[in-house]
């Protein structure tokens, strides 16, 4: 389930308005028990609370990532960088382009697919 805000400008014409828009992928109604099962949920999430274990093991490639800040900075992050929600710490293992340019910018969120995982789960992870 996602939602969003969406807020219009206010003119002469109408006030400002907020309004929330949610939707379930398995048929349910957003917010049923059904729909708030153990699938992947989108969250903005702070970068520095985005643990990066495998972070070092390669560089990135700087081309790529200036290409994705000029992409953000038009229009914003397309797709989630993927992250794991162990025990309440989020650990990211992909995505580490869009991370970086996320970082190079200056942003202090990204938004994220959070699965949660066991403390097994994050070892197959470390492998």
């Amino acid at each position: 389930m996602a939602n969003f805000v969406v807020q219009l400008p206010k003119t002469n014409s109408f006030d400002l308005k907020r309004f929330c828009v949610s939707a379930s992928s398995n048929g349910n109604p957003p917010g049923s028990s059904e729909s708030r099962g153990s699938g992947p949920v989108i969250l903005e999430l702070p970068l520095d609370k985005i643990r990066r274990p495998l972070m070092r093991t390669r560089a990135n490639d700087q081309n790529k990532v200036k290409e994705l800040m000029d992409s953000i900075q038009q229009i914003g992050l397309q797709v989630p960088i993927d992250v794991i929600e162990v025990d309440g710490n989020y650990y990211g293992f992909s995505g580490c382009h869009r991370y970086e340019a996320h970082q190079r910018l200056g942003l202090p969120t990204i938004r994220c697919k959070v699965r949660r995982g066991t403390k097994e789960t994050l070892r197959h992870h470390l492998r």
